[in-house]
């Protein structure tokens, strides 16, 4: 990778003005790391430019290309913030203050299993850079992404620490980014070294599967085509095969049963309008045998990150089980692309909402996260008693959208109680509540939310919180506002004190 190559690939999305900028950031970088080798030998400076590449493919505002160009020299390097504001300005300065902090705890981060004092203090920092400006974590994925690429050169120790943290924080981090495509890259690349026996064993297997598939599945795609350029639809149809992580994690579901996986390989429909989406399935349905328990509709129901698609299984007369998912180009490069796609900083940045980002309510479903892991953070800064479930349930779990009688979306956690999503409204809807509606029916305190539900909060000014309330929340955020009712109450009398409760409880049901 050269200066040139960056700076001819950013003529096609920037200005002039930028592309100058651009100039002087990669002539400044280079300057500043003269001398600095990696692991490659390589001189140093290619990896900031290969950082940079990807952000501009990514179409990041030219603020995070430059930072990823600028995003180790202070860390590695004798330059200061204040020389990069100076030079570059505020938001680039922000930018690489928040992907050094980022650096620095990963370099003392273990595995997320291992929650000790100066593992927490890491995660801290790392959730409070992300918190306050997602570009952060974008650079970051374009940083580990080369890295990864380039993981041969380390030593084995150094290997197993990366690929593990690249499965374990940053995978998940690019999935609640709804970057389909960069999880995917960071998931082959981090397995492949953590457990390089069975990913080339899973390798093999796919391989001699495929064989057997392909020429089966291209009949298939030609019916399909005929049939749809028949009823006059524009379309492209491509074929999409399975991950080999995916199909490791899959085989772990069916008990390593590879006849279970029907979804090796898939053909992907992509189309103009979403009318044309079920128009399609329809036209499949008619042409071959549904499965019905595998018809889903992620585009009346979004996945908590964002991903729309139809997805359906049909079985063909000569009984080939075959997937086929459908969308529209917008959701395709969404799916493939995620917030790289559809969050556009540049118009965001002067907007209330976005200077309001600590408030969930302001940014979108699928972003909520975001909001939600700066609150953690902040409660692992100030000490307060955060347990690893919660973390793996606020933050890596899987999520569910829930909505609210008057159509508004939330975002939860998998497993989420109702009054989980009555604090995430508000905090006096929660303190209030007297019971629940879901989808019209009354609805028991400790039973889990479903994806797709209407929430419906009955509150009575009589009712206020109870001590019991305590084991029928399940995120931090409704955790500690109930905490703070119950202490204005003298229900409890502090953080700590409460979580001792919950833990004797917690003791007390495992003896018995």
């Amino acid at each position: 990778m050269k200066k040139r190559d960056v700076l001819e690939f950013a003529t096609n999305f920037y200005d002039e003005n930028q592309l100058l900028e651009l100039e002087h950031a990669i002539d400044y970088a280079r300057e500043k790391h003269k001398g600095q080798k990696r692991k490659s030998g390589e001189p140093y400076i290619i990896h900031p430019l290969h950082v940079a590449y990807t952000l501009i493919d990514w179409e990041m505002d030219i603020d995070t290309v430059l930072a990823g160009v600028l995003h180790d020299t202070v860390e590695d390097t004798t330059a200061s913030l204040e020389d990069i504001e100076n030079l570059f300005g505020r938001d680039v300065a922000f930018l690489v203050d928040g992907v050094t902090k980022v650096s620095q705890a990963r370099a003392g981060m273990r595995d997320l299993s291992s929650y000790l004092p100066q593992t927490k203090d890491n995660l801290s920092k790392l959730l409070i850079a992300v918190g306050q400006d997602v570009r952060v974590i974008m650079i970051k994925l374009a940083d580990r992404l080369h890295n990864l690429s380039t993981l041969q050169h380390m030593p084995k120790d150094k290997q197993i620490k990366i690929a593990r943290e690249s499965l374990e924080v940053f995978a998940p981090m690019a999935d609640r980014l709804g970057m389909g495509r960069v999880r995917m890259q960071i998931e082959e690349l981090g397995f492949s070294y953590l457990d390089p026996t069975e990913y080339k064993s899973l390798q093999n297997l796919m391989k001699k599967r495929l064989g057997k598939s392909t020429r089966k599945l291209g009949s298939v795609r030609s019916e399909v085509e005929m049939e749809l350029k028949k009823q006059g639809i524009t379309f492209e149809i491509n074929g999409r095969v399975k991950s080999i992580y995916s199909l490791y994690k899959k085989l772990k579901k069916v008990d390593g049963n590879i006849d279970d996986v029907y979804d090796l390989m898939a053909l992907r429909v992509i189309v103009e309008q979403k009318e044309d989406c079920y128009r399609i399935l329809g036209i499949l349905h008619g042409m071959y045998q549904p499965m019905i328990a595998r018809i889903k509709d992620y585009i009346a129901v979004p996945k908590p990150n964002g991903y729309q698609s139809l997805h359906t299984t049909v079985i063909t007369p000569n009984k080939q089980i075959v997937e086929f998912q459908i969308r529209t180009q917008e959701m395709h490069d969404y799916a493939e692309r995620g917030l790289a796609a559809s969050f556009h900083y540049h118009e965001q940045k002067s907007s209330k909402d976005y200077k309001k980002s600590r408030k969930a309510a302001s940014l979108p479903a699928e972003l909520q996260w975001i909001t939600q892991m700066q609150e953690v953070a902040s409660k692992l800064r100030e000490g307060d008693e955060i347990s690893q479930e919660q973390l793996n349930i606020d933050l890596f779990g899987n999520r569910i959208f829930v909505y609210s009688p008057k159509g508004d979306i939330y975002n939860l956690p998998e497993g989420a109680l109702p009054l989980d999503f009555a604090y995430l409204v508000h905090t006096d809807i929660g303190k209030h509540a007297y019971s629940f509606r879901v989808n019209g029916n009354i609805h028991a305190f400790d039973k889990s939310l479903q994806n797709g539900d209407v929430v419906e909060v009955v509150t009575r000014k009589s009712s206020s919180p109870k001590q019991a309330w305590q084991e029928l929340v399940t995120t931090t955020h409704a955790r500690d506002k109930l905490r703070m009712q119950l202490r204005k109450l003298g229900l409890i009398h502090s953080i700590s004190g409460a979580a001792a409760i919950i833990r004797d409880k917690a003791a007390r049901r495992s003896r018995s």
